[in-house]
């Protein structure tokens, strides 16, 4: 039986343009071409509700994220053991963990920011992410950097 991921593969051409233009949003941000969300948006001609709106759920698709790093944040649950469990998961797909930053938890909750480095030998990611999120406890998983790691 098929899991379903959550994930989809689709050419560029049947993306909505609104959301290829988040995309390009987000480059202008990353790159320093623009300052604030708003500027992008309005760059762009799309409203800033829509690049918030769909700014976590559209990256662009690389064959290969082999050599870069990853910097994964979320919320989770202030429970023994699921810290634990997440960064054993990241050892079992084969991705070397940089750095851990949790805050203290706040109403038993804690943020959470994991970079990690894939490696030659790390299995996809965005599987890994998948079971993460399905994990009791651990609340949405967002990728909030990449960058490509010098050799």
């Amino acid at each position: 039986m098929q899991q379903d991921t959550g994930y989809y593969v689709i050419r560029k051409q049947a993306v909505p343009e609104v959301l290829l233009k988040v995309v390009e949003a987000k480059k202008l941000l990353e790159s320093g071409k623009v300052k604030t969300a708003s500027e992008a948006a309005q760059q762009l001609g799309i409203s800033r509700s829509s690049f918030y709106k769909y700014k976590e759920d559209i990256y662009e698709f690389h064959d290969s994220l082999q050599g870069t790093t990853l910097t994964l944040t979320f919320q989770m649950n202030d429970e023994v053991g699921l810290l634990s469990y997440v960064l054993n998961l990241i050892a079992e797909f084969g991705a070397n963990i940089l750095t851990i930053h949790q805050s203290i938890p706040l109403n038993g909750v804690a943020s959470i920011s994991i970079t990690i480095q894939v490696l030659p030998t790390t299995r996809d990611i965005m599987e890994m992410i998948s079971i993460m999120e399905k994990t009791e406890g651990v609340h949405k998983v967002h990728i909030t950097g990449r960058s490509a790691t010098l050799t």
